[in-house]
C-alpha cells in the first residue's frame, strides 16, 4: 500500500464511529485520495455549470497560491547547446520562475517550418531521472506492442517530444521540482510546515506556477503561435497539464494522460495541496477546461474505466458549449505508460485541434535520441546561479512576497476596495469551502411547538444543508410572535450558554425584552464530538487532509452561515454576536454574508493565526496568513456595522480601518481593545 496512504488511514482509524449521533461528519471517516470512487454529478444547465465554474476556478487558484497572481519576475532565460537533428533541433534551457528559483527544460524547434508554430509544454511524471532517463524494458514493450523500436522504448520522453516536432511543433519539455536537472529542492521535500500551510506555500502550486511561467516563456519566442499553446504529460505530467489547463486559460487544449479519473485523484505531495478536492474531483477540475478542446488516455491503472466514468460527464458539460467533440478519452490495456500507443492518440488530438495539416492517421517515426548528458541545462559555461535558492529560503522569499502584496491592496478609494474586497471574499469563500447559502436549501426539522420557560417561548431545531446529513443543533427563543429583529447568538459553550439556574441570562433577557429573538446555534464539534477530532499532525503531509476535507473552523463557520440563512428565510433582520472563542469564527463567517447580517459584534478573544502552531489546532485555517490574518480576511464585512472587543494581541486594525474609511463609512467600525461586557455587546447591537 502506499506509504502516505497508510498513514492517511492510521490517522482517519483513530476517528471512532459515533453511533449516538446523527450527524454524518461525525460518523465518516475524513476523505482522500485513494477513494474507489470519486462520483461527480455535473450541473443540469450551463447556468448553472457557469455560476458554479466561477467559485471552483477561484478555488482551484487559492489552492495553488496563485490568486491573486504573485508578481512575475523577468524571465532572464538562458538557452544554449542546440543539437541538430532530422527535422527539429534540441536546446538546452533554464530561466526564473521565482527570485532564486529556476525552471529547466530541453526546447525543441521544427525545422523546415513557415510562419508561426503551435507549442506544446511536455510535464513528465515521477519516472526517475525522466527527462534525463533511459529506460530498459524493450524486451517487454517490443512483445506487446508498447513501443515500436529499442530507441523510443529506451527514451520514450524524448519520443513524444520528437515527434511532435518533427510534425510542426515547438516543445518544452520540462522537469518536475525535485528532478532531473531541478535539484534545488528535493521531491516531495519543503513547504510541510504549519507556517507554509497557512501561507499556502506548497509543492504543487510551485510546480504549477512553473508551468504559467513556461507560457510566459513560450509567449517570448517570436515564433509562437501564441493561440495555440497545449500541454500534455503522464501520471504527474497528466495532473500538472488539467490542473494548469483549468488555471491558465492561455492553454488551447491539453492532453493528459493516464491521470484523470474518477477513482485515486493523485498519490504525490505535488499532486495535493489544501482546497484542491474538497467538495470536488479531478474530472470536476477538468471540466474547467471545457470548451477547449481535452484529450485523455487511460491504462490498467486507476484509470481504466475513464471512458465509463468520467467522460460521459465531461461531455456532458462540453455538450452545453455545442463542443462535445472537443473531448476524448482512449483506454489502452497496458500498465501505466506513456507509451507509443498513447502518444499516436495524443499526436492526432493535436493534429486535429492545432490543424497541423497531416491527413490520415499520424503514427509515429523512428528517431535518432540524445544523449541524456547533452540534455543537461548545467555545465561548466552555464552553471547553475549563485542565487539558487533551497525551500527554507524561497519560502522565506514567498512570504515577503505575499506580505508586500497584501499591503500593495490596502483600500485608499472605493475602486481599490472593490479590488482588495474581491481578493479577500474569493480568499475566504475558498479557504472556507462555502458560501452563504439559499435558505431554501436548508432541511428544518423542529419542536412540534413552542414550549414555555422562564418566562419565554423556547423552540428547538436541527439544521442542514439540504441532503448534506448534517446536525447542526438550535434553540429559537421569544416572547411572542416572531419578532422583526433575531440575534444569531454564537457561542462555544452552545445552547447551554443562554441558560443560568433555570433563567435566561441577563444579555440575552434584555434582547428578548427589547422586543428582539434570539437563534443561539451549535457549531460542529463544540458541544457533542470533540473528543473524536482527526489528528492531521500524524500525516505525512497535511495536505492529504486539508485537501480533501474542510478545516474543523470551517466546518463551524459553515453551520452558523445555515443558521443565519434559515433566519433570513423567516423574513427577518439578522444580527450576529460571537462570544469568547466562538468570536474568530463569527467574523470569519461575517465576511461571506453580504446583506443578510445588519449588525456584527465579535470577541476577538486576542487570536491571530500567527499563533497556530499545531495542524491539529482548531483554528488551523491553510491560507490565512497568506492572506493578512483575521484581521485583514474582516475586509471584506465593509461597510456593514461592526463592533470588534478584546482586540490586545490580536494584531493590527490598520488595514480594516482602511476599508471603513475607504467605503465611507469609518463610523460603522467600532474597536476595544479591551474585552467588553456582555451586556455591552448586547446594548451596541440593540442600539
Amino acid at each position: 500500500m502506499n506509504r502516505f496512504l497508510l498513514t492517511f488511514l492510521v490517522a482517519a482509524l483513530a476517528i471512532p464511529s459515533v453511533a449516538q449521533e446523527k450527524d454524518r461528519r461525525l460518523t465518516e471517516k475524513p476523505k482522500h485520495y485513494n477513494l474507489p470512487y470519486h462520483p461527480w454529478t455535473p450541473p443540469a444547465t450551463k447556468e448553472a455549470w457557469e455560476a458554479r465554474k466561477v467559485v471552483l476556478k477561484e478555488q482551484l487558484l487559492v489552492s495553488q497560491g496563485l490568486w491573486p497572481l504573485p508578481e512575475k519576475v523577468a524571465l532572464n532565460p538562458v538557452v544554449h547547446g542546440k543539437i541538430d537533428r532530422d527535422g527539429y533541433t534540441v536546446e538546452r534551457v533554464f530561466f526564473v520562475s521565482h527570485p532564486g528559483h529556476y525552471v529547466t527544460g530541453n526546447l525543441y524547434r521544427p525545422t523546415g517550418h513557415k510562419g508561426k508554430r503551435p507549442a506544446v509544454l511536455y510535464a513528465h511524471g515521477h519516472w526517475t531521472n525522466a527527462r534525463l532517463s533511459t529506460a530498459n524494458s524493450w524486451a517487454s514493450d517490443k512483445k506487446t506492442g508498447a513501443e515500436a523500436t529499442e530507441e523510443s522504448s529506451k527514451y520514450f520522453h524524448q519520443a513524444g517530444c520528437a515527434m511532435l516536432a518533427r510534425l510542426g511543433c515547438i516543445v518544452f519539455h520540462y522537469d518536475m521540482v525535485g528532478n532531473s536537472d531541478s535539484m534545488q529542492i528535493p521531491h516531495r521535500q519543503g513547504f510541510r510546515d504549519v507556517e507554509a500551510q497557512l501561507r499556502l506555500q506548497t509543492f504543487m502550486g510551485l510546480q504549477t506556477w512553473n508551468s504559467m511561467r513556461i507560457v510566459d516563456f513560450l509567449h517570448t519566442l517570436p515564433e509562437v503561435d501564441t493561440a495555440r499553446i497545449g500541454i500534455t504529460g503522464a501520471s504527474g505530467g497528466g495532473t500538472q497539464s488539467f490542473v494548469l489547463a483549468a488555471c491558465d486559460d492561455r492553454i488551447a487544449a491539453a492532453f493528459p494522460a493516464v491521470m484523470v479519473s474518477a477513482s485515486m485523484q493523485g498519490g504525490c505531495i505535488c499532486e495535493n495541496c489544501a482546497y484542491l478536492r474538497v467538495g470536488t474531483t479531478n474530472i470536476e477540475l477538468s471540466a474547467l477546461i471545457a470548451p477547449r478542446p481535452l484529450g485523455m488516455t487511460g491504462a490498467n491503472d486507476w484509470t481504466r474505466e475513464i471512458e465509463t466514468k468520467g467522460l460521459p460527464e465531461l461531455k456532458t458539460i462540453y455538450k452545453m458549449y455545442g463542443a462535445e467533440d472537443n473531448v476524448m478519452a482512449k483506454f489502452f490495456s497496458f500498465p501505466h505508460n506513456y507509451n507509443q500507443p498513447s502518444r499516436e492518440v495524443m499526436y492526432n488530438f493535436f493534429n486535429k485541434h492545432f490543424k497541423l495539416g497531416v491527413d490520415g492517421v499520424i503514427a509515429e517515426k523512428p528517431f535518432t535520441p540524445v544523449d541524456p548528458k547533452q540534455l543537461s541545462v548545467y555545465d561548466a559555461e552555464h552553471p547553475l546561479p549563485k542565487d539558487a535558492a533551497n525551500a527554507e529560503a524561497l519560502k522565506k522569499t514567498l512570504t515577503e512576497a505575499q506580505e508586500k502584496q497584501i499591503e500593495s491592496l490596502m483600500p485608499k478609494d472605493m475602486k481599490s476596495l472593490l479590488r482588495f474586497q474581491n481578493v479577500e471574499f474569493g480568499a475566504l469563500r475558498a479557504m472556507l469551502v462555502d458560501q452563504m447559502p439559499n435558505g431554501g436549501n436548508i432541511d428544518v426539522k423542529r419542536d412540534d411547538d413552542f414550549t414555555k420557560k422562564a418566562g419565554v417561548l423556547v423552540r428547538d431545531f436541527t439544521l442542514s444543508r439540504e441532503g448534506q446529513g448534517e446536525q447542526v443543533n438550535c434553540e429559537l427563543i421569544k416572547k411572542k410572535n416572531l419578532p422583526d429583529r433575531v440575534v444569531v447568538w454564537v457561542h462555544p459553550a452552545g445552547i447551554s450558554s443562554l441558560w443560568q439556574d433555570g433563567k435566561l441570562v441577563p444579555a440575552a433577557q434584555t434582547i428578548v425584552d427589547k422586543g428582539g429573538g434570539i437563534f443561539a446555534v451549535e457549531p460542529f464539534r463544540t458541544v457533542s464530538g470533540k473528543e473524536n477530532l482527526p489528528i492531521i499532525s500524524k500525516l505525512d503531509y497535511a495536505g492529504y487532509y486539508f485537501g480533501y476535507n474542510r478545516a474543523l473552523v470551517a466546518e463551524r463557520v459553515r453551520d452558523i452561515l445555515t443558521a443565519i440563512a434559515l433566519m433570513k428565510r423567516e423574513m427577518v433582520t439578522v444580527d450576529l454576536v460571537g462570544f469568547e472563542k466562538a468570536g474568530p469564527w463569527v467574523l470569519l463567517a461575517r465576511g461571506l454574508c453580504g446583506d443578510a447580517v445588519a449588525r456584527t459584534a465579535v470577541d476577538v478573544n486576542g487570536f491571530r493565526f500567527e499563533n497556530v502552531k499545531d495542524f491539529d489546532h482548531e483554528m488551523m485555517l491553510p491560507g490565512a496568513l497568506k492572506y493578512g490574518g483575521l484581521l485583514t480576511l474582516a475586509g471584506a464585512i465593509a461597510p456593514h456595522d461592526l463592533y470588534l472587543h478584546n482586540l490586545k494581541g490580536a494584531g493590527s486594525t490598520a488595514t480594516l480601518q482602511a476599508a471603513y474609511a475607504a467605503a465611507g463609512q469609518a463610523n460603522r467600525l467600532e474597536r476595544h481593545e479591551e474585552k467588553s461586557g456582555d451586556m455591552a455587546v448586547v446594548n451596541w447591537v440593540l442600539r
